[in-house]
């Protein structure tokens, strides 16, 4: 791509990640809050989800909802802007294979977007790839971000969260990276593949001349596509984020210490809690669903509108 072109991709992914955060920064807290804790294993959703939005309303108010967004902001607004201009970036260097560069067909949609085309396989390898990438490199913050938003610490700065988890060496800014990759990487490579096939198939039905239908072809496309990938993929967010991710980021005890010493516990108390209860079966993989599905469909819909809507702004 050329300068220009980065830079207007940098610019709109940018603000996509700006307008996602501020918006949805609520639904976040509640994720951390609910995750950060051992009583998520033994209640039900929406009764844990009713009560952490009520102890944070008591205890902070409504300004605590968005408690971390400074955080957010950190870590979204440059890794959206990062993972759109990779993303496209490697679609492009795709584009030159014949086995990635999309059927014929595909270039011909009437969807009016500006990113380059690719089979399904293509955008599948390219949507993980670039999703993994920029996750390896914006982890610290990742970490930063969990810890904000949680009530067992009480950071002061960005500044000064960063060389508190720095000096406890390296291999604290890079918790919990494993686990996010195992569940980020099928999740953004499905959601491309399923982004790109509904946008083209909903564009052989409605007229995409006017810029209000393109919106909302690409918030449709993005929200279906994003409520799509997060249930295929949701059970890998139930084993990162009651095992791994969260925890690991936020708690240092020893038994929180290791992706597979946290699975092993975690799965054992998952086990010793069904068993004392009612057998939840599969059913127990897609716990939490309802909070997740929400903010990936929301943040997908936002997210995709701006990206795609400013770049046909700033390039027509």
């Amino acid at each position: 791509m050329k300068n220009a072109a980065v830079g207007q991709h940098l610019l709109s992914g940018a603000l996509s990640g700006f307008a996602g955060a501020v918006l949805l920064q609520p639904l976040d807290l509640l994720k951390t809050r609910i995750q950060q804790g051992d009583r998520a294993l033994n209640a039900r959703n929406a009764t844990i989800i009713w009560r952490t939005t009520q102890d944070i309303l008591q205890n902070e108010g409504v300004k605590g909802l968005w408690r971390g967004t400074g955080a957010t902001l950190v870590r979204n607004v440059p890794g959206v802007a990062l993972y759109f201009t990779s993303l496209t970036y490697l679609r492009a260097i795709m584009t030159k294979s014949p086995y990635f560069s999309a059927h014929q067909r595909h270039n011909l949609d009437n969807s009016k977007s500006v990113l380059p085309k690719l089979s399904s396989q293509g955008n599948l390898i390219a949507g993980a790839t670039a999703r993994v990438g920029v996750g390896f490199i914006l982890n610290p913050f990742s970490v930063i971000k969990a810890r904000f938003e949680s009530e067992l610490h009480a950071y002061r700065s960005l500044s000064g969260s960063l060389l508190s988890i720095a000096r406890m060496g390296k291999s604290e800014l890079l918790r919990g990276f494993v686990a996010s990759s195992l569940r980020d990487a099928p999740y953004a490579g499905l959601f491309v593949v399923m982004y790109e096939s509904i946008k083209r198939d909903t564009s052989e039905f409605i007229a995409s001349d006017a810029r209000t239908r393109l919106k909302c072809i690409h918030s449709f496309s993005a929200a279906s596509a994003g409520a799509i990938a997060t249930m295929a993929t949701h059970p890998f967010d139930v084993i990162k984020a009651i095992s791994s991710d969260t925890k690991m980021q936020v708690r240092s005890e020893d038994r929180y210490r290791g992706f597979a010493t946290t699975v092993i516990r975690i799965w054992k108390a998952v086990l010793f809690s069904s068993c004392n209860s009612q057998q939840r079966g599969a059913a127990g993989f897609f716990d939490g669903a309802s909070l997740r599905m929400s903010r990936k469909i929301l943040s997908s819909a936002i997210g995709w509108a701006v990206f795609e809507g400013m770049l046909l702004f700033m390039q027509t």
